[in-house]
């Protein structure tokens, strides 16, 4: 009997051709919103395996709807929506994709900060109600990104990186902090290497890359927000929950930062109110890795893993492998 994989939105016709040859396959046909937990736990019940994104919260009660649930086969980077302790409790393999979308997640991220600097999205509902202030007005007038100073919280990494070669070619200054200095990147890349707070207080684009952690959690709060200039801006294409929110939204309402450029939110899918009302903020929803060739090549590395798994081998992305030994 052919195994049955669900996917839980629509992926590149390449990877889904490849599933159609080896696996019965039923797919949530809408792209427009997060599948609800309770049609989510109903299609679990009907699969073998199990093909998620990265917005699929696939917890305790998603794993225990099918109890022959044969894996669950992610198509983000890290599981940070699945509960891998249960999984592996129930010996459900989990696998995710390798670290391949820095260069897509620093075009977003650049992308935001001129947008928010510049006043673009404004600009654009503008042109778009029928007004024209002028091509000279002051009415738009914004923030420069070229030759400014830009803050890498977290910059050492792929992203961080690939961040700063593009501030480079901004002619930025690019200062960075994480747990460890990165020689090879300030050689490279002309990066600077300071604590965080001498970064929040010199940088014009304050621009965060950790991964969400215990100790990364809320990492941007009120305290760091009142050593930014008054005319700084963040940008998050990380996590959400690395900004607590709600002092974001007092930052912004005072008028204690500039602005605010977002792929990521706290509560995702959950965009605070307030934060979709204000104009000094240019929100997008996490399209970090939404470059379609990126996510060919995403979609295709979840299809090696289910092949992977059903010949027996074990996957070269599995976050629990001892699931696979051999009892």
């Amino acid at each position: 009997m052919r195994p049955r994989i669900f996917i839980t939105q629509p992926i590149a016709e390449s990877a889904l051709d490849r599933l159609h040859d080896i696996a019965t396959v039923r797919i949530n046909r809408n792209a427009e919103k997060i599948l609800k937990k309770s049609a989510l736990i109903a299609a679990v019940r009907k699969c073998d395996i199990l093909f998620s994104l990265l917005h699929d919260r696939i917890d305790r009660a998603v794993l225990a709807a099918n109890p022959k649930l044969r894996a669950v086969t992610s198509m983000a980077i890290t599981p940070d929506n699945i509960d891998v302790a249960e999984a592996t409790r129930r010996r459900i393999p989990v696998t995710v994709v390798p670290p391949i979308v820095a260069e897509a997640t620093a075009d977003i991220h650049f992308g935001l900060m001129i947008a928010v600097a510049r006043r673009m999205i404004e600009g654009d509902r503008m042109v778009r109600a029928g007004k024209f202030p002028g091509s000279q007005s002051n009415h738009l007038a914004g923030g420069a990104v070229y030759g400014k100073t830009i803050g890498l919280v977290g910059g050492g990494g792929r992203i961080g990186r690939a961040v700063a070669c593009r501030a480079r070619g901004f002619g930025m200054r690019i200062l960075y902090c994480g747990p460890r200095r990165k020689p090879d990147a300030e050689s490279e890349l002309g990066m600077q290497y300071v604590a965080l707070d001498q970064l929040l207080k010199d940088a014009d684009f304050v621009s965060l890359h950790p991964p969400l952690t215990a100790d990364t959690h809320h990492m941007i709060g009120a305290r760091e927000f009142a050593l930014m200039k008054t005319t700084a801006f963040v940008i998050n294409t990380a996590r959400g929950a690395i900004i607590d929110e709600a002092a974001l939204v007092r930052a912004l309402t005072k008028r204690r930062i500039a602005g605010a450029g977002l792929d990521v939110f706290e509560h995702e899918p959950k965009v605070a109110a307030v934060l979709r009302k204000m104009k000094n903020v240019a929100l997008t929803p996490h399209l970090g890795s939404a470059v379609m060739e990126v996510r060919i090549v995403m979609a295709n590395c979840v299809v090696d893993n289910i092949e992977a798994l059903l010949a027996g081998r074990k996957p070269s992305n599995c976050v629990n492998p001892e699931v696979l030994a051999k009892s």
